[in-house]
């Protein structure tokens, strides 16, 4: 089961809301399943479930008749795992109309940090057994699954409610961490399964839905149904509640008829149709980029806590998701991918996670090349370098072959925005054919089975007939990432008016060079521009080109289409720069004991509590800002009452903000009213590195919505809320980049 963090999505959401997306929030996580292709006693091939569950008493009643292929015909025990309270009764072998008992031991393991309980089931088999290698196997079990949802510990970002499953009256959530069924590392079986619930009561899973029916009168009424999943699977979750179900059928291009549908708690219905054209616009979009869609069906299911989860043919969205119509590339697109890549074709954790990387690619990303969006297809290249660049220090770097899953915000941009990036550079370097085919022919082949970065780099190679040896040792193998510059732009001086312009550019990179292809953009007279590719290798390059007209600046890669480090000196001022900066502090000019300036303390304090003492923010209330520490980066949380003490601060950063009595403006532009509010972030000229970032309000209310969420506006130097929500935002342009051109060994003047 591939699951996603929200980090990422949340990001690119706040960050939608520039092109008109509304803001959400939602949950997501990321704990692929384990990857070892079958063991040396046995693999379970097929589950034919049969289920009972009681939502008022949390309990799972259930037999289930594994089939296994034994691969070791002299052993004579087999061991399977399942959920610590779970109780097993009998254990039968099956062989034609005769069955055997089968004696077991438990062993209890530790729980997991999901805090399920594990255990151990070692079966002895008989020693007269029949020498098949495909066995059945009768399970006889059950017992109470009762972990309700809890609030996430995290606090800066949107994370699912904790729990390792749960059968209760709010709803049913049984996934392959809850343990439910017996299980053997690897295998990657089939299911039958029919489950038993109260009535008016619907399950989901994986597959689709071969029959359902009441059974009984009255208060003995139940609901039957039985699905039937085909398609190889890692881990089977199974979800149920007191649902409203819309379907519809779609014609895939290969002609076959896909369901899609909606599993929606009554009062969302009206949200059904919405979903049910959002899936087909990503099915049809995504099934001619990839090929056949792989399921007989995708459903949107509605969760009682909150999630965001992406398995086999479904999704599973909380309630607030649900209502917040969570149906945009970077949401629902994504979960979707996630149904070729990572659902289908399976990821070998064990040899690093290539899947979330192609996934954020595909949908967070390329999604807005295919629909003629530049502008947001810019702006989530700019997430992905700056994030990396933000978040991962030299000294705590990795390379992408080793992300196997995401656990904080350095994970997030090597194993998701990095590695997307990686995907964004080996398109260009063997174009938009091969990158398809590759992608096409990989998802034909591995289909239902495991794939790793040498499975990925050898389908790559293939339909590309290209050596890509060089590529994935240096991006994939590698840790870190370029340090490029501009060392010097040049123009020989034209002997006669009409000879041709040669401009000379040298590059530097920081050692270990990378083998690059860099854009340049190169100005020139008459506000004309040119983008200019350059092919660099070394630590010192030179190069000479011919330009149509006179060339006054170049500039490094301003489109952000190469993946390289930005150093901290050099990266737009953000409220992020200060989050990462070791030392932080915290200032509110007047004193406060509530409020929405106090819930960010109180915030603050909560989320680094567990943290050591000399490692925390310092909070300085009822301060000075004139007196603001000499080292690190600095948050001031201030309104009107503290305006005139604020406003030198902004002016010795240089930021173009001016703070007035009843508003303030940015560049001249003015916003006016007693809703406004400015996150607006500007270098310390004093601390190279650190950032100056005030949260400022016209009023206390004008900032009480934005407070509870502040964190997660971090990736541009100015945000401007009108009552809580983005009215406009900007990111500030360094100079790092941009080099003006010289003549005849003399400096341009900037």
């Amino acid at each position: 089961m591939t699951r996603q963090s929200l980090w990422f999505l949340l990001s690119a959401l706040v960050c939608a809301v520039q092109v008109g997306t509304p803001d959400g929030q939602a949950a997501n996580t990321a704990q692929p399943a384990a990857s070892t292709e079958g063991t040396a006693e046995g693999t379970i091939l097929k589950h034919r479930l049969a289920l009972e569950l009681s939502p008022e008493f949390h309990e799972i009643i259930a037999t289930d008749d594994v089939v296994v292929q034994v691969n070791d015909l002299e052993s004579r025990t087999l061991d399977f795992s399942l959920n610590g309270r779970l109780k097993v009764e009998t254990i039968e072998l099956v062989t034609g109309s005769q069955s055997l008992m089968v004696p077991f031991t438990t062993s209890s393991q530790a729980a997991d940090t999901s805090g399920r309980p594990k255990q151990m089931i070692t079966l002895q088999l008989p020693p007269e057994r029949s020498p098949e290698k495909h066995i059945t196997l009768k399970w006889k079990y059950g017992g109470v699954i009762n972990d309700p949802p809890r609030e996430s510990r995290h606090l800066r970002f949107v994370t699912p409610s904790d729990t390792a499953g749960h059968i209760g009256a709010e709803g049913i959530y049984l996934s392959g961490e809850t343990l439910w069924y017996p299980d053997k590392s690897g295998s990657l079986p089939t299911y039958r399964v029919k489950v038993t619930l109260p009535d008016g009561w619907t399950a989901v899973t994986h597959g689709r839905e071969l029959a359902r029916s009441r059974q009984g009168e009255g208060t003995t009424a139940k609901t039957v149904a039985e699905w039937d999943v085909t398609a190889n699977t890692e881990a089977l979750t199974l979800v149920a509640n007191q649902f409203s179900v819309t379907r519809r059928e779609w014609e895939a291009p290969d002609g076959r008829r896909v369901e899609i549908a909606t599993y929606l708690f009554p009062e969302d219905d009206r949200l059904a149709e919405e979903y049910i054209e959002a899936t087909a616009k990503y099915l049809k979009a995504y099934g001619a980029l990839l090929g056949p869609y792989p399921f007989p069906k995708f459903a949107v299911v509605e969760n009682f806590f909150a999630s965001g989860l992406g398995m086999p043919s479904f999704t599973l969205l909380g309630s607030g998701v649900i209502k917040r119509h969570y149906t945009q590339p970077y949401a629902l697109g994504h979960e979707i991918v996630h149904s070729w890549i990572g659902n289908s074709v399976f990821n070998r954790i064990d040899r690093g996670n290539w899947v979330e990387g192609l996934t954020t690619y595909l949908a967070n990303y390329y999604w807005h090349e295919l629909n003629g969006d530049p502008k947001q297809a810019r702006e989530q290249r700019r997430l992905m370098v700056q994030g990396y660049s933000v978040y991962v220090t030299p000294g705590r770097d990795y390379p992408v072959g080793h992300f196997t899953q995401k656990r904080d915000e350095r994970d997030n941009a090597i194993g998701y925005q990095k590695a997307a990036m990686v995907f964004h550079l080996l398109r260009e370097e063997i174009g938009d054919h091969a990158f398809w085919d590759a992608l096409r022919r990989i998802n034909a082949r591995y289909q239902g089975r495991y794939a790793d970065w040498k499975d990925i780099e050898e389908g790559f190679a293939a339909a590309s007939r290209r050596d890509l040896r060089w590529f994935f040792e240096q991006w994939v193998e590698r840790e870190g990432a370029p340090v490029l510059s501009i060392h010097d732009a040049r123009l020989e001086k034209a002997r006669e008016p009409a000879a041709a312009h040669r401009l000379t550019v040298s590059f530097k990179q920081k050692e270990p060079p990378y083998r690059l292809h860099v854009p340049v953009v190169v100005h020139m007279e008459k506000d004309t521009w040119e983008t200019v590719r350059f092919e660099i290798a070394s630590s010192v390059e030179t190069h000479t080109i011919t330009m149509p007209m006179k060339p006054s600046r170049v500039e490094l890669d301003p489109d952000m289409q190469l993946f390289r480090r930005i150093e901290r000196t050099a990266l737009p001022p953000m409220l992020n720069v200060y989050v990462t900066d070791p030392h932080r502090s915290v200032l509110v000019p007047e004193p406060t004991t509530s409020g929405p300036y106090q819930e960010v303390l109180d915030r603050i304090s909560a989320q680094e509590a567990n943290r050591p003492e000399g490692e925390r923010t310092s909070m300085i209330v009822g301060g000075d800002p004139s007196l603001l520490p000499a080292t690190g980066s600095v948050l001031v949380l201030g309104g009107a009452g503290s305006r005139s003490r604020l406003q030198p601060l902004l002016s010795e950063c240089r930021a173009p903000v001016d703070l007035k009595e009843r508003g303030f403006s940015i560049a001249g532009t003015e916003y006016e009213g007693a809703t406004m509010a400015l996150l607006v972030s500007c270098h310390r000229r004093q601390a190279p590195g650190s950032v100056l970032t005030v949260l400022y309000g016209v009023t206390p209310e004008a900032v009480t919505k934005v407070a509870r969420l502040l964190f997660f506006y971090g990736w541009h130097s100015t945000v401007v809320f009108q009552d809580g929500s983005v009215l406009a935002r900007e990111e500030w342009q360094t100079v790092d980049g941009s080099r003006e051109v010289r003549v005849d060994g003399v400096e341009a003047v900037r």
